[in-house]
């Protein structure tokens, strides 16, 4: 695909070039920041579907309109063209990539070209039977969602029991327990799940050694039917199936990458993930409490929720690098959810007895 769009490009400046027109210098061409920060954090199937969706919007406006010039509409049309097809193969990527064999299992997104007929039925027969595959994700966005569950948590406890107190100083004493309990509760969740994620991977891996062990012949037809499906001719899949077989470790690498993929590995670090989880929570939990630790009173209660909106626009917006949404537009959302929380924490704290 990659090829693809560089042959466009190439393709484009040619027609340029023969029209006497200026080819852009490509070192004046710079991307978003926003962009470049999603490339680097969001998932790459997330990323492709949002960017291809984006690029099928400019290219349907701007390509169907006729230049006026014969040459260059059919080389627009051209790819035009290819850019739908395009789209069709993120879609095939982004179905196979959700795990979609019959049991559940992770499988090869579409058949090759040379794949032999009848490659996947056998294949889907064999995995049909494994339905203990498991998948992953990492602990980027966790950190953003922990900063999004740590702000929003403590600062619906700072408006309700400032909305009970008047904003005393057991609204400092809230929030402080507040923060803590949440740092700790997304820290220690976060391991135990990368822990969790890790102890399946082992037990699938174990699981296909075992397997293996008991049924070699099958393995190896699986093995093979999996190189076939990237293209590779039956007989010379069968020798590199045959071959593999006389090294059971380096066979049972190779199908567990197969099956599994990245969730052979066990995900991430556990206690990068909790280190990650914690501190960004506790980061967020403690922005509603900052104000009551210089005064109290009204004047802590209004810096509280100014801090704590723009906190809230601030996540909201660093979330659009994982969901790829407007960075403006998760904010607000955001800054709009917060909005709600400390205003009806804030009304029932109001109600209650101080």
């Amino acid at each position: 695909m990659a090829e693809a769009e560089s042959g466009h490009r190439h393709r484009l400046e040619q027609r340029m070039r023969e029209l006497g027109m200026s080819v852009p210098d490509p070192s004046t061409v710079r991307m978003p920041l926003i962009l470049r920060l999603q490339a680097r954090v969001a998932p790459i199937d997330r990323l492709l579907a949002a960017r291809e969706a984006a690029e099928d919007e400019e290219v349907d406006d701007l390509y169907k309109q006729s230049t006026g010039d014969p040459v260059t509409d059919q080389l627009l049309r051209e790819i035009r063209k290819e850019e739908r097809s395009h789209s069709m193969a993120v879609q095939e990527i982004r179905s196979g990539s959700s795990g979609s064999g019959p049991g559940g299992e992770l499988r090869p997104v579409a058949e090759a070209p040379l794949a032999v007929p009848g490659a996947r039925v056998r294949l889907d027969r064999i995995l049909g039977r494994e339905r203990w595959h498991r998948t992953g994700g990492g602990w980027i966005s966790g950190a953003i969602y922990g900063a999004n569950d740590g702000l929003a948590a403590v600062f619906g406890i700072v408006a309700g029991v400032s909305g009970a107190t008047g904003g005393s100083n057991a609204v400092l004493t809230a929030g402080l327990a507040g923060a803590i309990a949440s740092a700790l509760s997304m820290a220690t969740g976060a391991f135990l799940a990368e822990r969790s994620e890790q102890e399946v991977a082992a037990a699938n891996v174990e699981r296909e050694r075992q397997e293996i062990a008991e049924h070699p012949e099958e393995e190896k037809e699986e093995l093979s039917l999996f190189y076939q499906l990237k293209g590779i001719d039956e007989k010379t899949a069968d020798e590199l199936a045959e071959r593999m077989a006389e090294h059971p470790d380096a066979m049972l690498q190779a199908l567990s990458a197969e099956e599994f993929g990245s969730a052979a590995t066990g995900g991430g670090d556990p206690a990068q993930a909790a280190l990650a989880a914690g501190v960004s929570t506790g980061l967020g939990a403690i922005v509603p409490v900052i104000p009551f630790m210089i005064g109290t009173g009204r004047a802590a209660i209004l810096a509280a929720a100014i801090v704590s909106l723009v906190a809230h626009f601030l996540v909201g917006a660093a979330k659009s690098l994982v969901t790829l949404r407007t960075w403006w537009a998760a904010g607000l959302e955001m800054t709009l959810a917060g909005l709600i929380v400390g205003g009806a924490t804030y009304l029932v704290g109001l109600a209650l007895p101080g």
